[in-house]
Formats: structure tokens, C-alpha cells, sequence
């Protein structure tokens, strides 16, 4: 298959502190971060334009058509964050994004 090249936002998010929520209350944090993906996270990324590129355990790359579509994704997936650790240890994710990236799309690994 040939390479494509174009100009893309890309996301780099991962859980902080992941192995210390799997450790502490280990049954009840492990199911709200499998829920993570599939409940909040994929629609956000559907909805704002992005494909994820690769997920490696609790971290994904991501790439969105523009900045914008990325920060919207972030605010949305963060608030959501927010709502659902209310009372309960909190699920935070670190983010970064660049802003616009000479993109090549290979065929998937």
C-alpha cells in the first residue's frame, strides 16, 4: 500500500497515574477506566473529527483534521472526566497536542 502525507493535529493523551488507580480500590478504578474509552472518550473523538491512530494500554494517539477539532475533544473529554470523579478518586489525563503536523498515513500495524 503507498504512504499519504497531509497536514494534521495530533493528540498524545495517556492516564496519570494509572498503576496507583489500578493498585488503590483495584476492582472498582479498573472498571471505570475500561469504561473510559467506549463511554466518553470514542464518541468525543467521533464527534470532533478525530481517528485514533494507535492505543497503547492506557495512552492513544490521535489525529484530528485541526487544532480546533483536538481542543474541543480535550475541553469535552476533560469536563466529562470532571463530572465522573466527583466523590471518588479522580481519573486525569495528560495531553498534548501539535498543532499542525506533516502527517504520513501508513496502512495499520
Amino acid at each position: 500500500m503507498s504512504e499519504t502525507r497531509k497536514l494534521s493535529a495530533i493528540l498524545v493523551a495517556d492516564v496519570v497515574g494509572c498503576g496507583r488507580l489500578a493498585g488503590a480500590k483495584e476492582d472498582r478504578n479498573l472498571a471505570r477506566l475500561r469504561g473510559l474509552p467506549s463511554d466518553l472518550i470514542d464518541p468525543a473523538i467521533a464527534a470532533h473529527h478525530g481517528r485514533i491512530v494507535k492505543r497503547t494500554g492506557d495512552g492513544s494517539l490521535i489525529e484530528f483534521r485541526s487544532v480546533v477539532d483536538a481542543v474541543r475533544c480535550v475541553i469535552e473529554v476533560q469536563n466529562g472526566l470532571k463530572e465522573r470523579n466527583a466523590g471518588v478518586d479522580a481519573i486525569a489525563h495528560q495531553v498534548a497536542v501539535a498543532p499542525v503536523c506533516d502527517a504520513l498515513r501508513r496502512p495499520p500495524d
